[in-house]
């Protein structure tokens, strides 16, 4: 890369960039207000006050309660708690045994689903198609006498495709309201701050967020809870969190992801412009290539996110390749990165191998600019182009 040109970074989906005022906002906690939440003197009830100031900044992005919201380190302790949490508390592997989710969920999703089934639960994968959406239709059917959690993603965080979550929700709510102990969880990783989210909307009864994914630092999550789920807790030692959570707080983390909510609730109405460049993006590529597919694009998506399939390619050297030109892009989930395995998201949408081997997530954020698009538009056709070169005389 040429040394007077700045890096353009498109993978927000994997990590966003810490913004300055929440780094204003944390680094006191760590200096100044360093006190235990838990203690009882001025030094911890200062912290106390912080930490409940920041629960009800993320209730506020969700439309929750603040007492609904359980702090955690991620999207991934939050997924499992929300999981593991219900199933123990409602379910058993006799009675109340069944779990709907879907194929292309992320792998904190997926994986305490198949621990689960490995002791004896019995687990409904839904099919989802080359649209990336699941339908209401398929839900209702895999809905059985013994479903105690249904866990369905808000937003796919390799394709961007936005599930129907308030028509699952009407589902499980008519359910519960039969008597049936049955709850809806959903991974809102990726939709939080990006799209507008409200859990009441929604009919969820569980929502995890993460702060890495909405300028917070990493290490942070939350998980919202409805005031009549029980929830086994999956960390033991300590009644923090309303006994959800043991552990003390992370206080500087909790600070950094209220003070990242509330300013994602503000700038909530930029997205809009995100959505603009991403489709300048898209519009542009075809123009130069015109055998571009764009994964996903037949379903509501996010208004940052792109999944570009150029097939016959290796999407690891394209990825490689604007790297070396300063453009940053991934291939999918960074929680799968380093394995050789092809997306199981795209694979689960049904998509031809090559298409899965040639395909490249791009993510925005309200911090990309036009002239970041710019440079994509002039450097990734010329990188696609002579990759391809490249593999037709290997």
């Amino acid at each position: 890369m040429p040394l007077s040109l700045s890096p353009v970074y498109l993978d927000n989906a994997a990590t966003t960039r810490v913004l300055p005022e929440v780094v204003a906002a944390f680094l006191p906690y760590l200096t100044e207000q360093y006190g235990n939440a838990s203690s009882v003197h001025a030094f911890g009830q200062r912290a106390r006050s912080a930490v409940e100031r920041a629960r009800r900044q993320v209730a506020a992005l969700i439309g929750s309660e603040p007492a609904e919201i359980t702090f955690l380190s991620g999207g991934t302790e939050a997924n499992n708690l929300a999981i593991r949490g219900v199933v123990e508390s409602y379910g058993d592997a006799v009675r109340r045994n069944h779990i709907v989710t879907t194929s292309f969920e992320h792998p904190s999703v997926l994986a305490p689903c198949q621990a689960l089934e490995a002791a004896g639960f019995r687990v409904t994968y839904l099919p989802v198609g080359t649209a990336g959406r699941v339908t209401v239709d398929d839900v209702a059917q895999a809905l059985t006498d013994d479903t105690c959690l249904v866990t369905v993603m808000l937003a796919n965080n390799e394709v961007g495709t936005l599930q129907p979550l308030a028509d699952i929700g009407a589902l499980v709510a008519e359910r519960r309201q039969r008597g049936q102990a049955i709850f809806l969880h959903t991974d809102a990783v990726q939709a939080v701050g990006k799209i507008p989210v409200n859990v009441r909307d929604l009919k969820v009864d569980l929502l995890s967020l993460s702060g890495h994914k909405l300028h917070a630092p990493k290490g942070i999550g939350a998980l919202y809870v409805a005031r009549h789920v029980r929830l086994a807790a999956q960390q033991l030692g300590g009644q923090q969190e309303r006994g959800r959570r043991a552990g003390t707080e992370a206080v500087a983390h909790i600070v950094a992801l209220g003070c990242a909510a509330e300013l994602a609730a503000k700038r909530l109405d930029q997205m809009e412009a995100v959505r603009a460049l991403r489709d300048e993006l898209e519009h542009g590529l075809h123009a130069r290539l015109p055998r571009l597919v764009i994964n996903g694009a037949a379903s509501p998506r996010l208004p940052n996110l792109t999944n570009l399939a150029f097939d016959g390619l290796d999407a690891n050297r394209l990825v490689i390749a604007l790297d070396l030109a300063g453009i940053a892009v991934s291939t999918g989930s960074a929680c799968s990165s380093g394995t050789t395995e092809p997306s199981h998201v795209l694979r689960a949408m049904g998509l031809p191998p090559e298409r899965v081997r040639g395909s490249i997530r791009v993510s925005l954020s309200q911090e990309t600019t036009a002239a970041d698009i710019a440079r994509v538009l002039e450097v990734l056709p010329q990188t696609v182009e002579r990759l391809s070169r490249q593999s037709v005389a290997a």
